[in-house]
């Protein structure tokens, strides 16, 4: 892709990919540095992503884990429980591509429809997942700490 002064800018790949274990160390980052993101110990991550029911998933840009998706599948529900993106990679796509990876996931796997809370005062997120389909459903009062703060629930069915 050619820039302004006709150099040409080179396309470095871009994926998602399963939640390894040596990806920790990077989510803890993006996590800590991600105010908006639940911010999970070393061994809440450890010991949900040793769960048959959990979903880990990274977005790599250049061997480099920038973001990723925490999720599970309970039954015919599915839940997404943390999403961030490293700040300076954010609004390239990133989450909108872990969320579809998950999505498909998801069905796959049996989900009729997924769930996620989000912080009030979230606006970007909110407005993202209303753009991909998912609708308010509804509130839960204190849900989070640290500031306290409502969580707005919203669902999407994911058949039919």
């Amino acid at each position: 892709m050619p820039t302004a002064d006709g150099e040409t800018l080179q396309r470095f790949p871009v994926s998602v990919r399963e939640f390894r274990i040596e990806d920790l160390e990077s989510v803890l980052a993006i996590a800590q540095d991600s105010p908006e993101a639940a911010n999970w110990s070393r061994e809440s991550y450890l010991e949900l992503l040793r769960e048959s029911t959990a979903l880990g998933l990274v977005w790599e840009d250049s061997g480099a884990v920038v973001g990723f998706l925490i999720g599970r599948v309970v039954a015919d529900q599915a839940e997404v429980l943390n999403v961030a993106i490293q700040e300076n990679r954010r609004r390239r796509g990133g989450a909108t591509a872990l969320l579809i990876a998950a999505l498909e996931n998801y069905r796959a796997r049996g989900a009729q429809s997924v769930y996620i809370e989000v912080r009030q005062s979230n606006d970007p997120a909110i407005a993202f997942y209303l753009k991909l389909g998912f609708a308010i459903s509804g509130r839960r009062r204190a849900y989070y700490s640290v500031p306290l703060e409502d969580a707005v629930v919203m669902k999407k069915k994911l058949t039919g």
